[in-house]
């Protein structure tokens, strides 16, 4: 794989010398991850792949062993990261030590860990989202058929669009690995579950606890956090004993009654290495515990 380099208009282009089977799989909106010393350097978003060897010989220099780079994509969008190895390593998928020589192309399960665990949101998947809610307000108001998800695909016209940064979102990872570094002697995980990927699952004295966290304390990240919880809790391999919201800052005394009324603890950082614990009503955390355990999936 070569370095990329800037094709005006904030595009880029990268290229390989690897077999076709693998670049034909990449896909507009695929996510690429730029690794190297340990770390992954940088994460793009795939916009067009073709194979054009004079094109290739134009932007870089043949390798005098493999020859031409010739098989040639570019990018919707790059962001540079410093995200550790070790990160991924404790993605479920994942094992500690590899450190992702050459090229190598994910199965669904491991990409959708990936994008989950470290947090990505790709201009793709954003304006999928965007050309779904036009074609659901358009349909209502006029007094049409709602088209399913589904059936929204983003066109492969995309570069007219309007610039838009690949969202790469590490203030929560962040604030994972802080307050895992305080949890001492329990047993610390990522969950995958049918519902999606927990932030922590901690196995400890005090029992089984799944945490959720946000960036923000604000009411909507709040929210999303017990929404998740609330969806995970049931998939955990040992009835969960306590659901938790991690959060920066301490949340307003509406949000943690939000979380109170569903037994849902609150942590919040109160300096670096530092975290306090609000406490659900110990009534409305027994009152919920079987409902976080029970797995209706069945019915």
């Amino acid at each position: 794989m070569r370095q990329l380099h800037p094709s005006g208009s904030a595009r880029f282009w990268g290229a390989t010398s690897v077999q076709d089977a693998k670049v034909a799989r990449f896909r507009t909106g695929d996510v690429v991850l730029f690794t190297g010393k340990n770390h992954v350097r940088g994460i793009g978003e795939v916009g067009l792949t073709f194979r054009n060897e004079a094109f290739a010989n134009t932007m870089w220099e043949p390798d005098p062993i493999k020859g031409s780079w010739r098989n040639v994509y570019s990018l919707l969008s790059f962001r540079p990261t410093e995200i550790h190895y070790s990160e991924i390593w404790a993605l479920p998928g994942f094992n500690h030590g590899d450190h992702f020589m050459g090229l190598r192309v994910l199965k669904e399960e491991q990409a959708q860990e990936i994008l989950d665990g470290l947090g990505i949101d790709t201009v793709t998947e954003f304006e999928r989202k965007l050309a779904r809610d036009v074609a659901v307000a358009s349909a209502l108001a006029a007094g049409t058929t709602v088209i399913p998800v589904e059936a929204f695909n983003t066109p492969e016209t995309t570069y007219t669009r309007s610039a838009r940064a690949i969202r790469v979102g590490r203030a929560e990872s962040l604030l994972v690995t802080e307050y895992k570094a305080t949890l001492g002697g329990a047993e610390v995980q990522r969950l995958r579950t049918p519902a999606g990927l927990t932030d922590l699952h901690v196995t400890g004295a005090a029992g089984t606890e799944v945490i959720e966290a946000k960036s923000s304390a604000e009411h909507r990240y709040v929210r999303q956090a017990l929404a998740q919880l609330l969806d995970y809790a049931p998939h955990s391999p040992q009835p969960a004993d306590r659901l938790t919201a991690l959060l920066p800052v301490r949340p307003r005394a509406a949000e943690v009654a939000l979380l109170h009324r569903y037994g849902i603890d609150c942590v919040y950082r109160v300096a670096p290495h530092t975290f306090d614990r609000l406490a659900a009503p110990e009534e409305a955390r027994k009152h919920m515990r079987a409902v976080w355990s029970a797995d209706t999936a069945g019915q």
